[in-house]
């Protein structure tokens, strides 16, 4: 069985002077990423490793989670950024299978629409949010549309 964390970016500026890319996030961010890894900390939710798109909002984010979480440091895919749904799938079918239970920190509406793929569960991911997918899958590679099971969802917005 193979579980899935599924992590929105926190709360990043929208100011004008930052390429996309390099939006960092707002206090207001940081603070919704520490509570939100607080949070899954408390319910046991901790993936084996944490993969990231490499934007600073999303790297960022998967650093406060990974320290709180205590995690080695965090990988970067560069697919992350911008991917659709199939993008997305193509990630997650390209995850290193000597891990069980991975978590990926990402941007909407890409991210949304792996969950709902996943899961056939319609959910808006707002920031900071986190979704756990439980799959009967042995295998990343053989993971495909509707194989999840939503487990836990939450966020800052509760």
């Amino acid at each position: 069985m193979k579980k899935l964390l599924l992590i929105r970016h926190a709360k990043a500026t929208h100011e004008s002077s930052y390429v996309d890319f390099e939006r960092p996030l707002k206090q207001s961010g940081k603070d919704d990423a520490e509570l939100m890894a607080s949070v899954i900390k408390g319910q046991s939710i901790i993936p084996q490793i944490i993969i990231s798109s490499p934007a600073l909002r999303t790297l960022t984010t998967a650093k406060i989670f990974a320290k709180h979480l205590q995690l080695p440091k965090v990988d970067t895919d560069k697919k992350i950024y911008e991917a659709g749904e199939q993008g997305w799938i193509k990630v997650i079918n390209d995850l290193p299978n000597k891990y069980d239970f991975i978590g990926i920190v990402g941007h909407n509406p890409g991210i949304s629409q792996a969950l709902y793929y996943l899961t056939g569960q319609i959910r808006d991911m707002p920031t900071c949010a986190v979704a756990l997918i439980t799959l009967d899958n042995e295998d990343w590679q053989s993971i495909s549309e509707e194989d999840g099971h939503l487990s836990f969802f939450d966020s800052p917005k509760g």
